[in-house]
């Protein structure tokens, strides 16, 4: 046996049991790894005011903390104020249950030709094996609920308090980072760092403004069509709208809906209408304009970054995805050497002029096997002077 032998495999296997415990350790930890990378987007988010502030002489930990205060001052009064709507508006509609029954009971009698009745209908859903079942699997899962809400609450208060201390320390933790590496490598880490803080900060405000636009308009449709909590109805279609990527507009939509249902059926159509229109008048003239200066990135390439976030880290990567992605692109688009794009009509999507002629004519010189051109209709029966014809 080799000398070397014995020593390569010991490293071998040491290497493997390091690539175990560090494969084991990563798992245990990547819950904590995506709370700090949200804390960090967060951070570069309040970047921008917290900065503002600081420049006019204000201590960097006490306007972070103002910050946060009127951010987590805002989140709970969208919550109470939506809870509470919710809370009335479900009493109001296991009041109006009956009501909503016997009416549908007698759509369906006069369209089906039946005979139901409220009684029998409530006597065979109280008895139903799957109601039963529903409600022990209800009863057993308080617990589960419970924690889950638990550990909901403690990764919040874990966002919150690194977040904090990224922007109240923000110039201390990039000082640090720049003094492990040369001048060269500092000045294009904080030059990234710039263009992250834009970028984040960027997205945000143009995905806020456009929320505000469309609470505003969602609140005058519902106030038009006397839907009840018309305030909390909007703020909730502007905020879940703009920041649930994709599918934030129709679930947004579905709760308004529901609402002008129990009022009037033909109004959750006018709501369902008016969602469809707006969403396009944002897609197509709203957000390219606000959009522009802040994230300046194609809806196929934004539409692609929040799918590939989604599949990475779920709903966090779908979050993330618009700022990282922008932040890339401006990033790289300063060492990508352009040049001036040539005067061709091919570059706007036109054909170049007498193309289709060459094309023609390249066609009529391989159908006569030949790579002349072929003689023209009127000349094809046409003889030559001094020649013979059957020659």
């Amino acid at each position: 046996m080799p000398r070397w032998l014995p020593r390569a495999l010991i490293l071998a296997l040491a290497l493997y049991a390091c690539f175990q415990i560090g494969s084991w350790a990563f798992h245990q930890l990547i819950g904590l790894l995506i709370n700090i990378l949200i804390a960090f987007f967060l951070a570069l988010a309040i970047e921008p005011a917290v900065g503002r502030m600081a420049a006019r002489g204000m201590r960097r930990g006490l306007a972070t903390f103002l910050v946060f205060f009127a951010v987590l001052g805002a989140g709970i009064g969208f919550v109470v104020l939506l809870g509470s709507m919710l809370a009335g508006q479900i009493v109001q509609m296991v009041e109006d249950f009956p009501q909503y029954l016997d009416s549908v009971i007698r759509w369906i009698n006069g369209t089906f030709h039946t005979e139901l009745s409220r009684v029998e209908v409530q006597d065979s859903l109280l008895r139903s094996d799957w109601l039963q079942k529903y409600v022990q699997n209800s009863a057993s899962g308080v617990l589960d609920v419970s924690a889950t809400v638990l550990g909901g609450l403690f990764k919040l208060l874990t966002i919150f308090l690194f977040s904090f201390y990224f922007a109240a320390d923000g110039p201390r933790l990039r000082r640090a980072l720049c003094s492990v590496l040369p001048p060269a490598k500092q000045t294009e880490v904080l030059r990234a760092w710039e263009i992250a803080v834009d970028k984040t900060g960027g997205y945000l405000y143009s995905r806020g403004l456009m929320a505000l636009i469309s609470g505003i308009a969602h609140y005058i449709l519902l106030e038009i069509l006397e839907v009840p909590y018309a305030p909390a109805l909007a703020v909730w279609v502007g905020l879940l709208s703009q920041f649930i990527p994709t599918i934030g507009t129709y679930l947004a939509g579905a709760l308004p809906m529901l609402i002008a249902f129990t009022v009037d059926p033909w109004y959750a159509v006018w709501v369902l209408g008016f969602v469809v229109i707006y969403q396009q008048f944002e897609n197509y003239v709203l957000q390219p304009k606000l959009t522009a200066r802040t994230v300046d990135i194609h809806p196929a390439v934004a539409f692609g970054s929040v799918v590939a976030g989604t599949a990475l880290l779920g709903a966090v990567g779908a979050l993330i995805a618009i700022p990282a992605v922008a932040t890339l692109q401006a990033f790289l688009g300063a060492y990508v050497k352009r040049y001036a794009v040539t005067d061709d009509p091919r570059v706007h999507g036109h054909r170049r002029h007498g193309g289709g002629r060459a094309l023609a004519r390249m066609r009529s010189a391989l159908r006569s096997g030949s790579g002349a051109p072929s003689a023209p209709q009127g000349a094809a029966g046409a003889v030559p002077p001094g020649t013979d014809a059957e020659s």
